[in-house]
């Protein structure tokens, strides 16, 4: 292969992600990482978890694929550890379907949680859509005509990516911060939990994941609203979630 053409492919992947999986099991992670640098990306591999989070904060990747069983360090304190300063999609892989073990990832901050065996074609397409999602100009809930919305002492700006509470940075996960731009966006609108997976994940609402639930308990208090009595973010029994237009004015 000639240096030009090596050098575009490199180029290509860096363009495409760089991605990092934390995964013991050898031979998941070579399977894997090879079936994505085949679909353009750019990825590293470490199987210890006692490495993962120094590897996370130096190196920065656009991704995190991160199993939950490791050994020194599980992905849930992993994820824990390395969130105030990773602001990139975390991708948490695991063998277990115990709900407790994907809302303590999704609490810990991870925003994506995918039960393993998963095809690796549905692992692309959920990788990619986070990647979407945290890419400037490319993410389809911050499409809409404002880029800034006030609700009173809150503040919400989807092309800084940012929210204020009384003019102080509250501290939102990517997967939060889309999930509230959604809702405040349609302020006054009931979104079913269907819309708000097909609008911030690309896919159907199986109904039984209980990411946004988890997502929508964590935003409530970040934003001064009431967890047992919200006046913001409404459950709206059997239908969905509502951002009240005038109860932060």
């Amino acid at each position: 292969m000639n240096s030009l053409k090596q050098e575009n492919i490199v180029a290509e992947a860096a363009e495409n992600g760089r991605i990092l999986i934390i995964e013991d099991d050898e031979r998941l992670a070579n399977l894997t990482r090879e079936y994505l640098e085949n679909n353009g990306m750019s990825v590293a591999v470490e199987g210890d978890g006692g490495k993962a989070v120094e590897r996370i904060l130096n190196e920065q990747p656009d991704l995190v694929v991160l199993d939950l069983m490791l050994p020194n360090e599980d992905g849930v304190s992993i994820c824990r550890r390395v969130r105030p300063d990773f602001h990139g999609p975390i991708l948490m892989l695991t063998a277990r379907t115990d709900d407790l073990d994907e809302v303590l990832g999704l609490e810990m901050g991870a925003d994506d949680y995918v039960a393993k065996p998963v095809h690796p074609r549905v692992l692309l397409a959920r990788i990619r859509a986070l990647l979407r999602r945290t890419q400037s100009g490319t993410d389809p809930v911050a499409s809409k005509e404002s880029a800034r919305l006030v609700f009173g002492g809150l503040v919400v700006d989807s092309a800084m990516r940012e929210a204020w509470l009384n003019e102080k940075s509250v501290d939102l996960t990517s997967a939060e911060f889309d999930l509230l731009w959604l809702l405040c966006s349609n302020a006054g609108r009931v979104l079913s939990r269907e819309e708000i997976f097909s609008q911030l994940r690309g896919i159907e609402y199986d109904g039984q994941d209980r990411s946004i639930d988890v997502r929508v308990s964590r935003i409530r208090p970040k934003i001064g609203d009431d967890p047992m009595h919200p006046r913001l973010i409404k459950t709206v029994r059997s239908k969905g979630y509502l951002f009240v237009r005038d109860s932060a004015e």
